[in-house]
C-alpha cells in the first residue's frame, strides 16, 4: 500500500515537469514566431517607408554654388574676382537663449543688438546675420558654441584695383547678383551654376562624407569676361581727369580713349570715383557710368561734324566765306553770339576760331532735312549698342518739330543732346575715313548683339579736309585748342563750351567744357575725349579739358612706345624751327602753365583783326622744311618692364634708383633729346604702386 502511494506521488511530479517543459517550449515558439512575423512586417510591409526615413535622416541633398566668373582687361590683368568668405546664419527655432546670443553676436560683429535680436526671433527657418565674417571673428563665435548658430561658405566680390574703372565695372549685391555696370550686363554669364551633392551625416547631423556619384559633372563656376580696356591707360585717364576736375573746381568729369583701327575703347573714366569693394553707402549719382548714361549738349565739338556734312553735300568748300556779323547775329527773334568779334571768315577759320555764327549759317545753308539725316547717320538719337545696361540714347527731336532757329542752334551743338560715347562714336566716323564702325568694349565673348553693319557717311577726302581744320585748331596761333599742343607731334582737336540748361528752363550760368582730339591729326590712330562738368571760374574747353587731353596723350603714347622719334614739323618760313620742347618741365607743370596762358589769353580778348585772320587763312603756305625732332618719352607712371623694353630698343641700359616696379621720375626729362654717346647716364627712379 505504502509503495504504491509513493509511486503515485512520483508520477504526479513527473507529469508537472512535462507540462512546464511544454509551456516553456510553446512560449519560445510563440516568441520566435512573433519575431519572425515582426521582421517580415518590417522587411516586407514597412520596409520601403523605413528605408526612406533612414535616407532622410542620414543622407541629404545639398546645393553648392560655383564662384562668379572673373573680369579681365585686354591684356589679361585681373579687374574683378570672387573670393571665398564665411557667412553667419542662424536657425531661430534652435536658439535656446535669444537675448544672450544677440548680446554676444552684436558685440563681436559690431552690430546693433536690437537688429540681431530681431533676426534671432524671426519666424523663418534660417536667417543670415552677416555675409562676410573675418577669420578671427568666426573663431570667437565657434568657441562660444552657441546653439542654432552656423557658418556657410559664400563668395564675395573683390576688385583688386580699387576705384579703377569703378563705374564701368559696377558692383555685386547680396546673393551674388550684379547690380551695375559690366557686373549687371554680363550677370548671366558671370554667375556660377548650382550643383547638388549627396551628403551623409552622423547622429549629430555633422557632415562627414560626400557621395561623388551624386555630384553633377562639369565646371559650376561662372565664365569670365575680357574687356577692351587697358588698365594702364585707364589709370592715366583717371589720374589726369581727376587733376582737371579738381584744378578747375568742377563737379565731375568724363574721359574716353578709343583705338581707331579697331574701334576698341581703351579707357572709359568717370570722376568722382568710388570703391566697389565697399558695397554700402554708394551714392547712385557717383556709381552711374556718366560716359554712357548721361546726356549733354555737345557745344562746339559739333562743328567738325557739321562742316563734314556740308562738305559732303557740296554746299560749301573749305575756302567758302561767311559773314560772322562782328560777333552778334540777329535771327528768328534771337541773337546768336560769338566770344570774339569776327567779320568775314572762311569755313576752315570758322572751325579754328569756333564761330557760332559761322556754324549757324553753314547749318542753314545745309538745311534741316540734310542736317537731321547726318545726325542720324552719325548715331545721334539711338544707343551705340555697347553692352552697358541703361545706355542713354541722347536727345534728337523729330525733323517735323524743327524750326529754322533749331537748325541754326543745333549746328553749333545747342538743342541736341548726346552721351559722351555717342560723341566718341561720331568722331570715330571722321577718323575712320567716313565709315561708321561700332565702338567695341568687350573682347571676349564676342558681342553677338545685333549692331549696324559698317556704312559710309562721308567720303575720305572730306574727312581729310576736316582733319586738317582740326589740326589747325591745335597747331595754329589762332586755334582754340593750342593748350593741347605737343612739340614734335601733330594733334587735331576741337574745343567745346556748352551752356547747361537751368532747372527752371532756358540756360543758366553753368557750363560743360570739352575737348576731342585726333592723335595724330591726319589718319588718326587714337581718339581722346575729355569733358569737365561745371568748371569755375573759367569754363572754356581749351582751358579746362585740352590740357588733360595733352597729358593723357603723352602718357599713353609713352606707355605704348609710340612716341615719335622723327616727325615732319611745318615751319612758317624756310629755316624756322618748331617750338622747342619744355625739357625741364614735368607734365603736370606744363599743363598748369598752359592753362594759365590760356586763361590769360581769354581775358585779353581777340588778338588780331579779322583782316589778318583772313590773310593767314587764304595765304599760300611757304616752303615746308623737314625738321628732325628727337625726344625722350615720358616714363612717369609706366611699369618698369615696359620702360626698359623701350630703352633697350634704343640701345640704352638705364640706371635704376630706389625700389619698386613703377617709374616715378627720370633723367633726361620728357621731351629732351635722346642721349648721345653717354647712354649710361639715363636714370629711372622707382616707387611702389600706392
Amino acid at each position: 500500500m505504502r509503495a504504491s502511494k509513493v509511486d503515485r506521488q512520483q508520477q504526479t511530479v513527473r507529469d508537472w515537469s512535462r507540462v512546464k517543459l511544454t509551456c516553456v517550449g510553446v512560449f519560445f515558439c510563440l516568441a520566435w514566431l512573433g519575431l519572425w512575423t515582426r521582421a517580415g512586417y518590417l522587411q516586407i510591409v514597412a520596409g520601403p517607408e523605413l528605408a526612406e526615413k533612414a535616407i532622410r535622416q542620414h543622407l541629404a541633398s545639398e546645393v553648392d554654388k560655383g564662384a562668379r566668373g572673373e573680369i579681365y582687361d585686354r591684356g589679361g590683368r585681373l579687374l574683378a574676382k570672387s573670393v571665398e568668405v564665411e557667412a553667419l546664419f542662424v536657425r531661430p527655432k534652435e536658439i535656446v537663449e535669444p537675448e544672450k546670443t544677440a548680446a554676444f553676436l552684436s558685440k563681436v560683429l559690431h552690430m546693433k543688438e536690437q537688429r540681431v535680436l530681431k533676426k534671432l526671433q524671426s519666424p523663418s527657418s534660417m536667417v543670415y546675420i552677416a555675409w562676410r565674417v573675418g577669420d578671427r571673428t568666426a573663431a570667437r563665435i565657434r568657441e562660444a558654441n552657441l546653439s542654432g548658430v552656423y557658418f556657410s561658405k559664400e563668395f564675395a566680390r573683390f576688385y583688386p584695383n580699387g576705384h579703377l574703372a569703378s563705374q564701368l565695372m559696377g558692383f555685386v549685391g547680396v546673393g551674388d547678383v550684379g547690380l551695375e555696370g559690366m557686373e549687371k550686363a554680363f550677370d548671366e554669364r558671370l554667375t556660377g551654376r548650382q550643383a547638388k551633392y549627396v551628403v551623409q551625416r552622423d547622429a549629430s547631423g555633422r557632415r562627414f562624407f560626400f557621395d561623388s556619384q551624386g555630384r553633377e559633372l562639369g565646371d559650376i563656376n561662372g565664365k569670365g569676361v575680357r574687356l577692351t580696356i587697358d588698365s594702364q591707360i585707364q589709370f592715366f585717364a583717371e589720374e589726369e581727369l581727376e587733376k582737371a576736375v579738381t584744378a578747375n573746381n568742377a563737379k565731375a568729369g568724363t574721359a574716353i580713349v578709343v583705338h581707331v583701327p579697331t574701334g576698341e575703347i581703351l579707357a572709359m573714366a568717370n570722376y568722382p570715383f568710388f570703391n566697389p569693394n565697399v558695397g554700402r553707402g554708394i551714392s547712385p549719382r557717383i556709381a552711374r557710368n556718366h560716359a554712357a548714361l548721361d546726356v549733354f549738349e555737345p557745344g562746339s565739338t559739333m562743328k567738325p561734324l557739321l562742316v563734314a556734312a556740308a562738305l559732303q553735300e557740296r554746299v560749301v568748300k573749305p575756302t567758302s566765306t561767311f559773314n560772322c556779323e562782328n560777333g552778334k547775329f540777329a535771327f528768328a527773334n534771337r541773337v546768336i553770339k560769338d566770344t570774339h568779334s569776327y567779320g568775314v571768315l572762311p569755313v576752315n577759320m570758322i572751325v579754328r576760331v569756333s564761330s557760332n555764327i559761322g556754324a549757324a549759317k553753314i547749318g542753314l545753308q545745309l538745311g534741316a532735312t540734310r542736317l537731321h539725316s547726318y545726325f542720324e547717320k552719325l548715331g545721334f538719337g539711338r544707343p551705340t549698342g555697347l553692352p552697358i545696361s541703361g545706355e542713354g540714347k541722347g536727345l534728337l527731336r523729330p525733323l517735323k518739330s524743327w524750326s529754322p532757329l533749331d537748325v541754326a542752334t543745333q549746328s553749333f551743338g545747342q538743342g541736341v543732346a548726346v552721351t559722351p560715347v555717342q560723341l566718341a562714336q561720331a568722331f570715330l566716323v571722321l577718323a575712320n575715313d567716313g565709315v561708321y564702325k561700332p565702338l567695341k568694349l568687350v573682347a571676349d565673348p564676342d558681342d553677338t548683339a545685333p549692331k549696324r553693319a559698317p556704312y559710309r557717311v562721308f567720303d575720305a577726302d572730306v574727312c581729310r579736309s576736316v582733319e586738317r581744320m582740326m589740326r589747325d585748331v591745335v597747331n595754329e596761333e589762332h586755334g582754340t585748342g593750342k593748350t593741347a599742343r605737343i612739340a614734335g607731334l601733330e594733334i587735331g582737336g576741337k574745343t567745346g563750351t556748352a551752356q547747361k540748361a537751368a532747372a527752371h528752363g532756358g540756360y543758366g550760368n553753368k557750363y560743360l567744357g570739352s575737348f576731342v582730339a585726333f592723335v595724330p591729326a591726319m589718319s588718326p590712330e587714337y581718339i581722346v575725349l575729355v569733358m569737365v562738368d561745371e568748371p569755375e571760374p573759367s569754363h572754356y574747353g581749351g582751358v579746362v579739358a585740352a590740357p588733360a587731353v595733352r597729358e593723357m596723350t603723352l602718357r599713353t603714347l609713352s606707355y605704348l612706345g609710340r612716341m615719335p622719334e622723327t616727325v615732319q614739323a611745318s615751319a612758317a618760313s624756310a629755316g624756322q624751327a618748331p617750338a622747342a620742347p619744355a625739357a625741364q618741365a614735368t607734365p603736370a607743370a606744363s599743363a598748369g602753365q598752359a592753362g594759365q596762358a590760356a586763361r590769360a589769353e581769354q581775358a585779353k580778348g581777340p588778338t588780331s583783326a579779322d583782316k589778318e585772320i583772313m590773310e593767314i587763312a587764304q595765304s599760300t603756305p611757304t616752303e615746308v622744311k623737314a625738321v628732325e625732332v628727337r625726344s625722350v618719352p615720358n616714363f612717369s607712371g609706366m611699369p618698369l618692364r615696359k620702360a626698359v623694353e623701350i630703352l633697350m630698343q634704343k640701345g640704352i641700359v638705364p640706371r635704376l634708383e630706389g625700389q619698386g616696379l613703377i617709374v616715378n621720375k627720370q633723367s633726361p626729362a620728357p621731351g629732351a633729346p635722346w642721349p648721345g654717346e653717354n647712354k649710361n647716364d639715363f636714370v629711372l627712379w622707382l616707387s611702389r604702386p600706392s
